[in-house]
């Protein structure tokens, strides 16, 4: 089984320093055997901003915690125009990490992280093809019974972003990239960007997606809410590829605490869902809309 923690949209220098404390807190205690972060780590790419996140990633990596990062489309300037084109993510390379398409694997689960912050688009994102081409070939090399999981900042399909079910825009080229993704085996589909939980077999969002279970994650630290959902992350036991049990660990005002407990299980159509237990009232928005696929 792996433990991983999932995080996302972080945005150092619109962040509040409690809830980044009591998240590096609750990680160091619980010590997952991984944590992925999908991107933001800044709320518009300066240099101090990079610094503090830099800063907060080495305490985490200091205390023996192994990470796997990429970036979002926050951590490319905004209004620095001649830095956005000419090198974008140049001090997320500086800073966080060098590479953009990271890879991890151990004796559960395999990895892989792909960078879908884009100059041009803004706050969009999109993946090519040579990064699907990737995709294929890095899970290609896995072993069947491990679990394939592909981390992007911004979601592969198009999500409910509103209480009136209004959907955002997918990723870039997201018809080919499903189809990569479905070609590759992805069992999990793990991303950021709307600062929203949610969950979602891939099949009832696009009808020929393969058999991932999409999990989104809201905002782990910053202070720009939306949907007044409160700051979040994902707190995943990978007991096997059609196995997972995904809890929402949710700010409550003094710390973080469990919202939701639920259980998914793929029956070989379909990912099936149930609460592992009774959530506490705290974050119950985010664990009604998070706790179904």
């Amino acid at each position: 089984m792996a433990r991983i923690a999932h995080l996302s949209d972080i945005h150092f220098g619109a962040h509040d320093p409690r809830i980044v404390d009591a998240a590096t807190a609750w990680l160091e205690e619980r010590r997952p055997d991984l944590i992925v972060i999908s991107g933001d780590f800044t709320q518009r790419a300066r240099v101090e901003q990079f610094k503090a996140a830099s800063a907060w990633l080495n305490r985490l990596r200091a205390a023996g915690l192994k990470t796997l990062v990429i970036p979002g489309n926050h951590d490319v300037p905004l209004y620095d125009v001649v830095r956005r084109f000419a090198a974008p993510l140049e001090r997320y390379k500086r800073y966080i990490s060098h590479d953009l398409c990271p890879f991890y694997e151990d004796e559960a689960v395999a990895i892989l992280g792909l960078n879908t912050a884009r100059s041009l688009t803004i706050k969009d994102g999109r993946i090519n093809h040579d990064q699907m081409d990737m995709l294929r070939a890095r899970f290609a090399a896995v072993p069947p019974g491990k679990t394939r999981i592909l981390v992007t900042h911004h979601p592969l399909f198009a999500m409910p972003i509103g209480r009136g079910g209004e959907l955002s825009e997918a990723v870039g080229q997201h018809e080919d990239a499903i189809q990569a993704a479905c070609e590759a085996g992805v069992h999990l589909a793990l991303a950021g960007h709307f600062h929203r939980t949610y969950a979602q077999a891939a099949r009832k969002m696009v009808e020929r997606s393969g058999g991932a279970l999409v999990i989104q994650a809201g905002t782990a630290t910053s202070t720009r809410l939306r949907n007044a959902e409160p700051q979040s992350f994902n707190w995943l036991h990978v007991r096997r590829h059609n196995e997972i049990e995904v809890q929402v660990i949710v700010w409550d005002g003094a710390g973080f605490q469990r919202a939701s407990h639920v259980d998914y299980r793929h029956d070989g159509q379909d990912w099936q869902s149930h609460d592992v237990d009774d959530p506490p009232t705290v974050g119950e928005d985010v664990a009604r809309r998070a706790g179904r696929a």
